[in-house]
């Protein structure tokens, strides 16, 4: 192991530190990361900050700020009103449909939004009691849904990572087809779906107490749009889709359809330019773009790949490539429950499993799409965001929350497993 693989090790473990930590504020780390990597000559400055240059990077930016202006919309008060018609009328349909309709929105707010899941688990902790659908079998199925798209058309920001860890490892894959990896996602959330199904009489029946959350969501109310405001807003929206689906097809323009959309919601007045401007400087968009540098960082010391030839070497040349993904997908996953660091897991694990199929001889499409989209997936402990809040709010014990969640969990990965190898062969 060479002088500069050292160090490029020392300062990766110190920005992985400074993420779980939350020493500096989510964002930062990678940024001074890149900069350390610059001060000791690992990689020069337009490496070390290349991310912010890359298309990919680019096209989530954009993407970031038109989801804040869909929340504008009216969809947000139709959301609202079919939860509670749904929730009102009892019983195992109505049971279904309100996670279906959740799902629904989810499609349009994408994976691992927090402002969703806040917004719904708001929401549904004010609807009265039923004793044919109580509040504690509501929160849990649809609380988890609100994580899961029925048509995941909004997959940008979990598809942006996976192609910008693939081009950091050098994995010369050609151009993902977003279709394809919208399909693994919808092969993940039609299981979830189908584990609902099957839970509803393994799901507690009790009344949720009023919480303090209650009178907010209650009040919370969306800038109402006049109509040609929001039509606009849908066609920016799917405007933007097309370019992302179209993109290796068309080329640059793909990337950058996201933000002409951007440009006619600012040009209508839909949103300012100060929205737009911390939408696309958003932390998450930092991190992204941070980390880019320090895979390219980690990639031109050999650094990754001496650490895939390793765990190549270990596994063997005959290791079944399912269980080499699913084991990444639980490693990462596991990791980014118990951190609450997601991103910074999944930017950690993905070069690795890159670089071992690499060396391996296997295209690494289908371990990099499962790995990302593993990390918004563990939730099995109520210690992250979402998992905290479900059993706060549904009042469950833990042993009925593990009831639930546990099965969830392997159901989930066994199914993103096998869509990532359906849709990406290796």
């Amino acid at each position: 192991m060479t002088t500069p693989m050292i160090i490029a090790i020392i300062i990766t473990v110190f920005m992985i530190f400074l993420i779980m930590t939350e020493k500096l504020p989510f964002g930062a780390p990678p940024l001074l990361a890149c900069l350390l990597m610059v001060l000791f000559g690992i990689v020069d400055i337009k490496t070390a900050f290349g991310g912010f240059s890359n298309p990919t990077i680019v096209m989530l930016a954009s993407f970031m700020a038109i989801i804040v202006a869909l929340q504008k919309t009216s969809f947000i008060e139709t959301f609202k009103k079919a939860m509670f018609n749904m929730a009102s009328r009892g019983g195992f349909k109505a049971y279904v449909l309100l996670v279906i309709i959740v799902m629904l929105g989810t499609s349009l707010f994408g994976t691992g939004s927090t402002a969703y899941y806040v917004l719904t688990l708001g929401i549904l902790s004010t609807i009265p009691f039923n004793e044919k659908l109580p509040g504690s079998k509501i929160i849990m199925s649809s609380g988890f849904a609100a994580n899961h798209p029925l048509i995941p058309v909004n997959v940008a920001l979990q598809y942006g990572i996976v192609v910008a860890v693939l081009e950091a490892a050098g994995a010369a894959v050609g151009k993902i087809s977003l279709v394809r990896f919208s399909i693994v996602n919808l092969v993940l959330s039609l299981a979830f779906l189908a584990w609902t199904i099957l839970a509803y009489k393994r799901l507690p029946s009790h009344a949720i107490d009023t919480v303090e959350e209650k009178e907010d969501a209650q009040s919370a109310r969306v800038s109402t749009l006049p109509k040609w405001k929001e039509t606009l807003t849908y066609f920016a929206f799917a405007f933007a889709v097309v370019g992302m689906i179209l993109q290796s097809r068309i080329g640059d323009a793909g990337y950058v359809m996201p933000g002409l959309s951007v440009a006619l919601l600012l040009a209508i007045n839909v949103m300012d330019f100060k929205e737009i401007r911390d939408a696309i400087c958003s932390p998450i968009i930092l991190m992204s773009a941070g980390v880019i540098g320090i895979a390219d960082a980690l990639g031109s010391t050999g650094l990754t790949a001496l650490v895939g030839e390793t765990v190549a070497n270990m596994l063997g040349s005959n290791i079944n490539p399912f269980i080499l993904v699913f084991a990444f997908c639980i490693l990462t996953s596991v990791l980014a429950t118990l951190t609450g660091s997601t991103l910074g897991t999944v930017y950690v694990f993905a070069p690795l499993a890159i670089s071992t199929c690499i060396s391996l001889g296997l295209n690494p499409t289908a371990a990099a799409a499962a790995i990302v989209i593993s990390g918004w997936n563990g939730h099995f402990l109520p210690i992250d965001g979402m998992p905290a809040m479900i059993m706060g709010l549904g009042k469950y014990k833990l042993i009925d929350f593990w009831k639930f969640t546990v099965p969830m969990y392997f159901i989930r990965l066994l199914a993103l497993t096998a869509g990532a190898l359906l849709m990406f062969p290796m």
